[in-house]
């Protein structure tokens, strides 16, 4: 009997945390108990996720470098990567734009309803922190600084501080190519290892991915805010949705005309790093995933997904732009109408973009690159909390939506640069139980 996709059990656990949750929504204690007995285990597949993504960087990346024989190829990596990610950023922002100027969703918003939201929410603790957080003082390079690690075991602790581990891993992957393929040879065999052995614990999680899941989906629902107030914003939501869709017929096209691969196909292949990225909204977290499904499903060289996955799930914000974009011009339609004026419309395009370059791959970063956005076009310091206030009720199912697009922008560069480097082959799957005859 062939054995159901992971794409399908994947699908049927979030539909049916989300019916368990609406269940329990309308049960006395139900919040409670999804949160003390449900929740827990989405908990755990998300930190089991993190646990191996350093791990998996380092030894994928070194891997990749240590295969190439030749500096230059990586030149050309690394170079083609970061245009393309700045290419297709800058287009979602672009789309945001056009959209939300073209939807104007901040014209069906009453003054009531914004009465209400910063009543409910201005002085949330969420909106007060993500405030303090973007207020930091920060120079134009200041992004360059905090890439270059002071204590490797350090960054190696804290999965926000990829940027970093992906700087020392580089400059230890070129030194182990110039001392020479001789010297080089134990440390390589031992992060070839190493490699294999952090994709089979990929495969090894990804066995409870349904279960998690329906868990990680079940709190969402449970812990959903006013029904009233998120209908309110629907239009407002359904512009930023309708954006991140364009988006992915975008990526198609790119899949369909670089790439030369059947779009649906592709669709296909990525499908569970998608649903994992919907349901954990973090695609730091999800990074182990998605290398597992372009390398083996997709057939990307590891010498091109080691470099650009890791760094796309940092500096690689396609969802989390577009939704700037539209947000911002949200907020100012609604608060600041005299602000829409087309230099800061143009301010928007580029602060976002600047943003996203080392903006953290976790949930709830949007905000804090939104309040960049904000003071960057000058809206008014004592109108922000009532700004984050009118967006915060329906921030969290926006974030899921952008984790997928943002992910799903990661694997086509990933693509389109293996392409271009004549790097992309055919796919070789592994499943987890490949030796189990050997050991059991």
């Amino acid at each position: 009997m062939k054995k159901m996709a992971l794409h399908w059990k994947i699908l049927i656990g979030m539909l049916l945390g989300i019916i368990f949750g609406f269940i329990m929504t309308g049960v006395t204690g139900g919040k409670e108990f999804v949160g003390d007995w449900i929740n827990p285990f989405g908990t755990i597949f998300v930190k089991l996720l993190k646990l191996i993504a350093i791990p998996l960087i380092l030894a994928s990346l070194i891997k990749g470098i240590s295969d190439l024989k030749d500096i230059s190829k990586f030149r050309n990596i690394g170079l083609r990567t970061i245009v393309t990610y700045i290419l297709t950023t800058v287009i979602a922002i672009s789309i945001g734009l056009v959209l939300v100027n073209l939807a104007q969703p901040g014209d069906g918003i009453s003054e009531e309803t914004v009465a209400k939201l910063s009543e409910t929410y201005a002085e949330n603790s969420g909106v007060t922190s993500k405030i303090q957080e973007a207020g930091k003082d920060r120079g134009p390079l200041q992004f360059l600084v905090e890439m270059v690690p002071d204590n490797a075991f350090k960054a190696f602790s804290d999965n926000g501080l990829m940027l970093q581990v992906i700087f020392f891993t580089i400059l230890f992957g070129i030194s182990m190519l110039l001392i020479g393929e001789k010297a080089a040879k134990p440390l390589k065999d031992l992060f070839d290892s190493l490699n294999d052995v952090v994709l089979k614990m990929v495969d090894l999680i990804m066995l409870s991915a349904p279960v998690a899941v329906f868990a990680l989906l079940a709190q969402v629902v449970v812990t959903a805010d006013d029904p009233e107030i998120l209908k309110r914003l629907l239009y407002y939501a359904g512009v930023v949705v309708t954006g991140l869709l364009l988006m992915i017929c975008f990526y198609m096209l790119l899949v369909a005309f670089i790439a030369k691969k059947n779009p649906l196909w592709f669709l296909k292949q990525i499908s569970p790093a998608q649903l994992l990225a919907f349901s954990t909204s973090s695609s730091a977290a999800t990074l182990p995933v998605t290398m597992e499904r372009v390398e083996e499903h997709i057939g990307v060289d590891k010498e091109v997904s080691s470099f650009v996955l890791p760094v796309g799930a940092t500096i690689n914000m396609d969802g989390t732009s577009l939704y700037q974009a539209v947000a911002a011009v949200f907020i100012m339609q609604v608060l600041w109408p005299e602000g829409l004026i087309f230099s800061n419309q143009l301010t928007i395009v580029l602060t976002a973009l600047l943003a996203s370059i080392g903006s953290a791959a976790v949930p709830g970063a949007g905000m804090v690159m939104l309040v960049i956005v904000l003071e960057a076009v000058g809206f008014p310091a004592e109108m922000m909390p009532i700004a984050l206030a009118l967006i915060f009720a329906v921030d969290r199912p926006l974030d899921m939506c952008r984790t997928v697009v943002n992910v799903t922008g990661d694997a086509t560069v990933s693509m389109l640069v293996a392409k271009s480097v004549g790097k992309l082959g055919e796919p070789k799957p592994k499943d987890w139980d490949d030796h189990y005859e050997e050991v059991k």
